[in-house]
């Protein structure tokens, strides 16, 4: 059952618009709530957006053995990428330090510069270390860190469902 789901256009879709609802939820946080955007936010919002597309790309296909394979891997490595950027966030709130400090500015590749591309989505004018916002007791990273860690392991849970799921007989 979880294999079949697993390779749905219902289960991509999920995640497609969960991690767009999210994303949504940032802008809001940004130009509803006039909270802006440190540099640390922008690359979680790139990892999200990682997220994104490899969500649209298995929705597109997710019988093709290949492309919900790229699809897969691909929320994995943007899973991942959200972890480790949402841990640096923490650090950097609470954990300050005058040697230490994140960026001003945004350092994507020159042929991904999402900062100069889509500067409304991705350009960092906040301080990594203020923490301006809380809900329950956490800080919006302590949210992101929590968020990416279910959609790494749901992304690993997809991965070895197929694997699993073909090696199985069939009934």
């Amino acid at each position: 059952m979880l294999y079949a789901f697993s390779r749905s256009r219902f289960a991509w879709a999920l995640l497609t618009l969960g991690s767009a609802l999210l994303f949504a939820i940032a802008l809001f946080f940004q130009y509803g709530q006039g909270m802006a955007p440190c540099v640390m936010c922008v690359y979680q919002r790139a990892a999200l957006a990682g997220i994104i597309l490899a969500g649209a790309l298995g929705w597109l296909a997710p019988k093709s053995a290949l492309i919900s394979s790229v699809a897969l891997l691909g929320w994995l490595a943007s899973a991942i990428k959200g972890v480790l950027l949402a841990k640096g966030h923490i650090n950097y709130q609470f954990n300050p330090s005058p040697f230490t400090q994140c960026s001003t500015v945004a350092e994507f590749p020159t042929w991904l510069a999402l900062d100069r591309w889509l500067p409304a989505l991705f350009y960092p004018s906040g301080d990594c270390a203020d923490v301006s916002w809380s809900w329950m007791g956490l800080s919006m990273p302590q949210w992101l860190l929590g968020i990416f860690v279910i959609l790494a392991a749901l992304a690993g849970l997809f991965i070895l469902v197929r694997f699993v799921g073909r090696a199985a007989p069939s009934a």
